[in-house]
């Protein structure tokens, strides 16, 4: 029998892989694999045969091809990523096969059919490197076909790769219906309805004269919310995002579709001396129909009770009878829970706002030392108070700590508790332990944007930026209109993914642009070589951070991935701020 050889060529290598492919196949692996299947026998073969490309191997969520030619593998991936895009329309967003495609003009070693070498391996860093639905080609590939096709590219600049010896100068390709996570918010874009029952809860109404019942009202809006979203079975709409319609006359159909949701549950409360009253109805957008209605009229210490038959009647009419998840930890003394909610809203608000949060959050925990909420929120708001200082670490850091393991102790099924103790184990070093926080914290709460946002920070500093926007497009999904830091997050991630295009996009959202995210532009236009508009926002970031330096900030920061952090510096540095 005769022995077969290897032997090298030069190729244009293609590697392509389907964004988040494990979680489509847990929420429907059938589907999935139907789907995918007919991608590749009615999309992907027939385009690799058009432009001439050899199919290497086909492994359930990846693809790796070989062409002759680095024109042939750039026009057959951006005819493939329009196609698909193609494919996607109408398609529920959960259910929609996005791939990553990098492409490398190499030198490879061919044996029994297949391909190694290092000219493989950087079509496959290269693809990791992609935007869901985008192209990243190496320098060799641009070289080839920079005059030759009528595309947009975008240099990314030279990127150390997975290894790979030498850095590898990398471009990206622009193209019009690709996923571009530069694009922050999506709230002037059409939201497909996702394939679970959909459902905001808009503020209710305070219909008491007392203006102070206000945060009462609104506090039983936000506990309404966070009780629907620990159903799995639902997609529940943030709380930012449904208080942006607060004391606005809007059509209900309208609100739904800004927000990508079917349902819309609304109503008013009023609470007077000990008696509080409660209308609330839920509404079908699609038609306006109302699917349920129900007037409450109970003592005041009666109001986490009737949370849970609000919460439990609607998830009845939505999704059948299903066993409630386990219960939360409520507080028993209705004054800590007045003084919680009033410190909630003001937590991240001002430095002046986050002490008044504090007194409040002591005093809470001094009339019940049980309610874990009050914990929670104290351990994060002392948190914000020294992670961004750029100064000596101060003593909230550890007690900090303390607070969110006690609020983790005291309810173990707070989805809110766990990623904050998750974030603040990372800042310790304890990665392992914050890792488990995260995934318990979403496992109870999949709904949690503030948890998918906040741990795609760690992400990056994990080295993991690719992981990390998917996960904050996944919060900007549950909410549209975020928070600032939300930007301040996907800006991060871009830099750390070398998308520094996509980051100045983000960070120059008006949400974040006048915050301490102001660095991270500056780093951002500083490796594009817009070194004037670099020095000015490092200039106006001192004005508000007069006590940063570079070492500081590098020693204090979660990296668990050392390259990341070089990269951060280097930024930094390039944009002037100080060591």
């Amino acid at each position: 029998m005769a022995t077969i050889r290897a032997h090298r060529r030069l190729a244009a290598i293609l590697a392509a892989d389907v964004v988040g492919y494990s979680r489509l196949m847990e929420q429907d692996e059938t589907g999935t694999m139907a789907t995918l299947k007919a991608r590749w026998s009615k999309i992907v073969r027939p385009l690799i045969a058009e432009h001439h490309g050899r199919l290497v191997k086909l492994i359930g969520d990846g693809v790796l091809v070989e062409f002759g030619s680095a024109v042939d593998a750039v026009q057959c991936a951006i005819t493939l990523q329009e196609q698909m895009a193609q494919a996607n329309e109408g398609l529920p967003e959960a259910y929609r096969i996005l791939l990553r495609i990098g492409i490398n003009l190499g030198d490879v070693i061919v044996e029994e059919g297949d391909l190694f070498g290092d000219g493989v391996n950087v079509a496959a860093r290269l693809e990791s490197l992609a935007e869901p639905g985008g192209i990243c080609l190496s320098g060799s590939v641009y070289d080839q076909v920079k005059r030759k096709l009528p595309a947009d590219f975008a240099a990314l600049g030279p990127q150390v790769l997975k290894n790979i010896a030498e850095p590898v100068h990398v471009y990206r390709i622009r193209l019009v219906n690709s996923a571009k996570p530069g694009k922050a918010s999506r709230v002037d874009e059409p939201l497909a309805l996702p394939a679970k029952p959909s459902i905001a809860v808009l503020p209710f109404t305070n219909m008491g004269q007392d203006a102070e019942q206000e945060a009462f009202v609104d506090g039983l809006t936000e506990d309404l919310i966070t009780d629907l979203s620990r159903h799995p079975e639902l997609f529940v709409i943030a709380r930012h995002s449904t208080f942006a319609y607060k004391g606005k006359a809007a059509d209900v159909r309208q609100i739904a579709r800004d927000l990508g949701v079917r349902y819309l549950l609304e109503g008013s409360a009023r609470r007077v001396a000990r008696r509080v009253r409660i209308n609330a109805q839920l509404i079908d957008a699609a038609n306006g129909d109302h699917l349920w209605a129900e007037r409450f009229d109970r003592d005041l210490e009666d109001i986490f009770r009737v949370q849970d038959e609000v919460i439990g009647q609607i998830v009845e009419a939505l999704l059948g009878w299903l066993a409630a998840p386990p219960p939360r930890t409520r507080p028993t003394d209705l004054r800590a829970y007045d003084l919680c909610v009033r410190a909630r809203a003001l937590v991240g608000r001002s430095p002046e706002a986050e002490r008044e949060a504090t007194l409040l959050l002591q005093q809470a925990i001094a009339l019940d030392p049980g309610y874990a909420e009050a914990y929670r929120w104290l351990a994060f708001n002392l948190w914000t108070t020294w992670v961004h200082c750029g100064g000596p670490i101060e003593p909230n850091r550890h007690r900090a700590v303390e607070l969110a393991e006690r609020a983790v102790a005291l309810d173990r099924h707070d989805a809110g508790s766990r990623w904050v103790l998750g974030l603040l184990l990372a800042y310790e070093g304890r990665w392992s332990e914050s890792d488990a926080e995260y995934a318990t914290a979403l496992k109870l709460d999949p709904n949690h944007a503030d948890a998918w946002a906040m741990q795609s920070e760690l992400l990056t500093y994990n080295g993991q930026p690719a992981a990390a926007i998917e996960g904050v497009q996944k919060a900007l999904r549950l909410n549209p209109h975020p928070v600032g830091w939300y930007y301040w997050a996907l800006g991060l991630a871009q830099y750390g993914a070398r998308q520094y295009e996509n980051a100045v996009e983000t960070l120059c959202n008006e949400a974040t642009y006048r915050t301490a995210s102001r660095r991270i532009l500056a780093a951002s236009l500083a490796q594009l070589g817009r070194m004037d508009e670099a020095r000015q926002e490092a200039a106006l970031f001192m004005v508000s951070n007069p006590h940063f330096t570079i070492s500081f900030w590098a020693a204090s920061q979660p990296f668990r991935d050392e390259a990341m952090r070089d990269h951060f510096v280097e930024g930094y540095r390039k944009a002037g701020l100080p060591e």
